[in-house]
């Protein structure tokens, strides 16, 4: 497993900044999974593909994702209507090994056959074809934005507004969102950090059990959608009010030292990497593989940061493959 980066405190504070994140970069199978002896005679088990689906809301990036799945080796399918995603893995299986992974963009184009979704996904479990679900999610200001600046219509308002499109569309995918194995908020990323995301979650060679981001937050710009979890540090003393902290990052050691000689502060990251651990645990017998851990405190530069960086540093001793991302640190 790669090991949780570390660095000196200012290039990794230009390095956070630049890429909106740090941390080992997640891996997968290359090869497609051993299936349970249910495929149809004459198709080798080993050869049963990988399926992920990508979902999510209109301008969110499904395109995107899509995109660095291909370029990453898989075999992509836009707008597959659901009741043929089990005739598309079949014919991958018969590809004796040359479509190994398959993703398939499934949207709200495709709607009429959107309530087929759930059953033919049921039936590809029964069969032991290894599938993740990865949603696209924004806030309805970004999507409203992204329709402006494209100049169009969202594909559910019809003769109403954008707003209205985006919350038909919200409510035809509430079920789906919630089953996702991964949930990617895109309010704020641009294209680069979204691949950069995409890459992170698939890229690589060996397949690890879960998959955990830790990001640190400001609650003074929101709380991230896309978290599983979420802890609240400001009841730790401010760094920002001691002057000579105050240019500085969670990252800098001095900071770093500042919050943890704090009380309460090593107390509470013994316990809730305990916690994280009995969590983790039942993640793993779930058969969830992705969790985001939302560390948060006002402004998302110093004591969030710090106490992500040492979480994330003890989720990689637990042998959880995690990505730390500081979402708000460089915004003031």
């Amino acid at each position: 497993m790669t090991k949780h980066e570390a660095g000196p405190a200012p290039e990794r504070d230009r390095t956070q900044q630049e890429t909106g994140g740090s941390g080992a970069a997640a891996r997968q199978d290359d090869g497609a999974q051993v299936g349970t002896g249910k495929e149809k005679a004459g198709v080798p088990e080993a050869a049963i593909p990988e399926l992920v689906i990508i979902s999510g809301m209109s301008g969110a990036g499904r395109s995107t994702a899509a995109k660095c799945l291909e370029d990453l080796g898989w075999f992509v399918v836009d707008n597959l209507p659901p009741a043929l995603i089990p005739t598309m893995v079949e014919l991958g299986a018969r590809s004796q090994g040359n479509v190994a992974r398959i993703a398939v963009v499934v949207d709200v184009r495709g709607r009429r056959f959107f309530d087929n979704l759930r059953e033919s996904l049921a039936g590809l479990d029964g069969r032991g074809v290894t599938r993740r679900t990865v949603f696209l999610e924004s806030s309805d200001e970004a999507l409203v934005r992204r329709f402006e600046s494209v100049r169009r219509p969202h594909p559910l308002q019809g003769d109403g507004r954008i707003v209205d499109g985006i919350a038909a569309e919200r409510e035809l995918l509430r079920e789906l969102r919630g089953d996702a194995d991964l949930v990617i908020d895109t309010s704020s990323l641009n294209v680069h950090e979204l691949r950069a995301k995409m890459d992170a979650q698939f890229a690589g060679d060996e397949e690890p059990e879960l998959r955990a981001t830790v990001m640190s937050f400001g609650f003074k710009y929101g709380l991230p959608v896309d978290a599983d979890l979420v802890v609240d540090m400001r009841f730790l003393p401010n760094p920002h009010w001691v002057p000579e902290l105050r240019p500085y990052t969670g990252l800098n050691e001095e900071v770093a030292s500042y919050v943890f000689n704090q009380p309460g502060a090593k107390e509470f990251l013994d316990r809730y990497a305990e916690m994280l651990r009995l969590i983790a645990a039942g993640y793993r017998r779930e058969g969830k593989r992705y969790v985001t851990i939302a560390v948060g405190c006002t402004g998302g530069k110093h004591r969030s940061v710090a106490m992500s960086e040492k979480l994330a540093a003890r989720l990689v001793a637990e042998g959880v493959e995690t990505v730390v991302v500081h979402r708000d640190m460089g915004r003031e």
